[in-house]
Formats: structure tokens, sequence, C-alpha cells
């Protein structure tokens, strides 16, 4: 019997790995830095300090969309930019200057450390970006394509950033917004990485602790304590109205970030997944569903921490892109090859996506079943974790789901021409739109969870039910008060068309910000 797959097949296999992503490398990893912050301030329990900013998040949260998380989203970033560039300045200024800060990394050893080990000490190669290909820990092919795969999952279909694009007015509206947030990338090497180095050169003892027991003194870790050198440097350098202002701008802006996530995620599952099960479901439905499911990802988030702080020797960045690279590669080929392989079918597609993600996952189990060894450790681990990097892994993986793509999609039919002819028409908005929500009808504009004012108001309540209603995003309706049908607006034709002034604005700032990069990468390579 011949195995079929369809439309439905992919787009929920692809619902269901975009919500296992953001539990593993989004929501676990937000709340537990923004945690640590916490607790270095106020001295709490780490999960205290994680309810305490799962509630305030939900405050806000709870009752708004996307509009509402876009807003706060804007906001934040202004106040976080400007924090963290100040605490740039504070941070040259106590180190004694650029010359000092290149001389003093390399002498940042901490005095407790394990005997005959290279337990505490910098890196050699810790000011470039093209390391060794074989000893260093991020080796420079795997740098330049292994984590660039990945990336292009999140930048072109994570539906957090693909449900912003798709919200903008216009074309050159999306363009621009893609081109601020990649000037805006260029920041964090500069304002985050640098002071969190010059950290470890102020705090050494602590930030750079290399012996299990002191560490977890220090921070309640004992694979290390490299993830409080931000918050470290905060708190001890700036001064006091200072320090309350940057300590309220990074949690802002994490929890910025979970609102963004929660927003994505409860779409996901109510219009990818329940709504696959229950088409006819009311919008209350989907609104109260939507919301249950962010309460069951926030506890299954929670328990992930533990896994989160021990994994990749303490390292928060290590952890993030390892995980990133066992499960987004397969999604990043099949949106690559939709984009430039006519001849890509759905079958294809989805035999690629599963046999990427069952290689994957092997991949990420045995990382967890067998963690890295300590500095004064032997490393016995298997063979494909010792000497196969997760970067390698990537780009293995990568070529594993294109062979997959290519021979069944050669192995069976051709897609017919009317399957592919929305790829290559973009003179009307809708046609794009039609193809562009096959797999994803949740990334929707025209999303009715993302409205809380969609629905109907209603006459006097019982004030506990209608606080109900509200934090539910709705307030529900009698029948008897049901209004009549309003008629059916005339549909709004968004055009592709660019005014060849914003067109040329866009295109040259995409050439200045590509060449910034490129000066950043050559200067540092």
């Amino acid at each position: 019997m011949e195995a079929k797959c369809s439309d439905s097949d992919s787009h929920l296999y692809l619902a269901i790995l975009s919500l296992f992503i953001y539990i593993f490398t989004k929501i676990s990893v937000d709340m537990y830095a923004g945690a640590l912050f916490i607790q270095l301030a106020l001295q709490w329990n780490i999960y205290l300090a994680v309810v305490l900013l799962l509630l305030v998040t939900a405050i806000y949260t709870v009752a708004g969309g996307l509009a509402a998380v876009i807003y706060t989203d804007a906001a934040q970033t202004a106040i976080m930019l400007a924090g963290a560039l100040t605490l740039m300045g504070f941070s040259f200024v106590e180190v004694g200057g650029w010359n000092a800060f290149m001389e003093g990394y390399g002498k940042a050893i901490p005095s407790i450390r394990v005997p005959n080990s290279t337990c505490g000490i910098p890196r050699e190669d810790a000011f470039h970006i093209f390391r060794d290909p074989v000893t260093s820990d991020l080796p420079w092919p795997g740098v330049i394509v292994g984590m660039s795969i990945p990336s292009m999952w999140y930048w072109c279909s994570d539906q957090v950033i693909v449900q912003r694009s798709l919200a903008a007015k216009t074309l050159t509206h999306a363009k621009g917004g893609s081109l601020l947030a990649a000037y805006l990338k260029v920041l964090p090497f500069f304002a985050i990485m640098i002071p969190g180095m010059i950290s470890r050169i102020l705090y050494t003892d602590e930030v750079a602790c290399a012996e299990p027991e002191v560490c977890r003194e220090i921070c309640g870790n004992p694979v290390g304590c490299s993830d409080i050198a931000y918050a470290k440097l905060v708190m001890e350098l700036l001064p006091a109205g200072l320090r309350g202002l940057m300590m309220a701008v990074m949690i802002a802006a994490l929890m910025s970030s979970l609102t963004s996530i929660f927003n994505s995620a409860s779409t996901i599952f109510t219009m990818d997944l329940w709504k696959s099960f229950r088409s006819r479901a009311s919008e209350w439905e989907l609104m109260i569903v939507g919301r249950v499911f962010v309460l069951v990802l926030v506890v299954v988030s929670v328990l992930w921490i533990p896994v989160v702080q021990a994994s990749q020797g303490g390292q928060l960045f290590i952890y993030i892109q390892s995980i990133s690279t066992y499960l987004q590669p397969p999604v990043s080929i099949i949106f690559l090859m939709g984009c430039f392989w006519k001849r890509t079918n759905e079958k294809g597609a989805f035999w690629g996506l599963a046999i990427g993600l069952v290689v994957g996952c092997i991949r990420m189990l045995l990382d967890f079943i067998y963690p890295a060894p300590l500095c004064y450790e032997e490393d016995d681990r298997p063979a494909v974790l010792k000497y196969v990097h997760y970067l390698y892994f990537s780009m293995l993986l990568s070529f594993i789901t294109l062979v997959v793509v290519v021979v069944v999609s050669l192995a069976t039919e051709e897609p017919k021409p009317e399957q592919v002819k929305p790829l290559l028409t973009f003179k009307k908005m809708p046609t794009v739109f039609k193809h562009t929500f096959l797999f994803f009808p949740s990334l929707s504009p025209f999303n009715p969870l993302d409205s809380a004012s969609s629905a109907s108001s209603v006459r006097s309540q019982s004030k506990l039910m209608s606080a109900l209603y509200w934090l539910c995003g709705m307030e529900r309706r009698n029948k008897e008060d049901d209004p009549a049908p309003l008629p059916a607006p005339e549909q709004t034709i968004c055009s592709l068309e660019e005014k060849p002034r914003l067109q040329l604005i866009v295109n040259a700032n995409l050439i200045i910000c590509l060449s910034v990069t490129a000066f950043i990468i050559g200067y540092w390579a």
C-alpha cells in the first residue's frame, strides 16, 4: 500500500516542530535568563524568580494580541538599546579602554582552579571569528555554513518573525523592518558581547569560576557561571539609579520576547493544530484553548530549565545553537527547495522533514545522555559526539534532508502547474498570501486571535464573569443581543509594487548593511 501524505500532514508537522523549538530554545532560555537577573539582584531562589517573571509578563500578555506585543517590543527595544550603550561606556571606562581590554582578557584567570587542567584559562583564539576547523570550539566552516542554515529558519520561516513581516502595510515597509533589524543585530557585538568579556576581566573569580563547588556557591550551577557575566556587570558597575533602570530594561526585554513567543505559540496551536481537528470551533473556544495552551507551555518550559542550566558547560549561547542545529536545518532546506526548485513536491518535502527530524532528535538525545565533559574530565563520549561538532552536524543533517527531498520528489509525481504558479506570480498580494499560508495558516495577518476587539460587546454581567471574559480576550454575547450582520467589507487588493525612490533607499541600505557586516567579519577573522 502506497503511503500518502497531504498538505495537512506537512503543516501539522511544521506546527508541532515550531512548538518544540519554542520550548527548547526560546521560552525556557528566556525565563532562565530573566530569572538570573532577578536572582542576582534580590538573592531569590531561581524558580521563585521565574514565577515572578511570568506573573508580570502575564499582566500585559494574556489579554493582548499581536498589535499590543509589537508596540511593547518597539518601546522596550529603544529603552534597552539606550541602557546597553550606556553600560558599554561605563565598562570601557572601568577596564581602562580598548587596549587594556585586549590585554586583560588573556590574563583573566581565576585564582582557584583544578590543577593540571585547562579550567578557567581563556582561549587563545577568543578574539577570532574564523577559528581552527578541527580543534576549536567554533570551527570556521561550521560558523559560516552550519550556523547560517538554522538562521534561515529563524529569519525566513519562524512564525514570530514572519507574522510581523506579513503585518506590514507594504512590501517596502516589510523590507525596511528587516533592514532595521539587521542594523540592530550589529550592536549586540559591541553593546553586549564585549561588555560580557569585560565582566570576566573585572570579576574573574566569579564569572570565570573553574572549580565546581566554587561555582555552585556563586551562582548555584556547578558547571560554570559565565551566564551571570552581563548581570554581574550591571549590578556591580552601574550607580544605583542606572542599575535599577538597566535591570528593568533587561527584564522588560526578556518579557517582551516571552510575549511574542506566547502569542505566536498560541496562534500556531489553535490555528494550525486545534482547528485541524475542530474545524468549526468558535472564536470563543479558540480564545480559551489558546490561553490554556500557553499555561501548559509555561509549565513544560519551567520543567526544562534545569536541563538548560546544566547543558553545554552552562553557556546559554552554545545551548541555543546546538539545539537549533538539531531541529531547524530540515525546515530551512525545505524552505529553500520550495523557493528555488519547482520540481519539489509534497511527498519530497514531507519525507525530508520527517527523516531530518528523526536524525536530529537522535543526535539531540545523545547530547543529553552523554553531556560534554568538564575541563578536567576525559572525553569518553560516542564518536558521533566527540568528533562531529554540532555545527558540522548541522551541515550533515542539511545534506541528508536535501538528498531525501530530491530523491523522493524525482521518484514521485511532478507538481501540477497550478500548484507551482503561485510561486512565480508576484503581482497581487492575495495570491502570494494564499500560497504562504499553505503550511502555516496561523501566519495570516487576518488571524482572529490577534484581535481582542473582534468579539462583540455585551450587556451588564457579573463582575466576576466580566473579568473572566476579559482575561480570555473576549466578551461574551447574549443571543438576544446579536446585532444584524454587517455587510462584508470590500476586499482590499494590496500590490507588491514599490515606489522607485523608496525602493532605491531600501536597496542602498541593504548594500550599506552588508558592507558593515563584511568589514566586521573581515576585521575579526
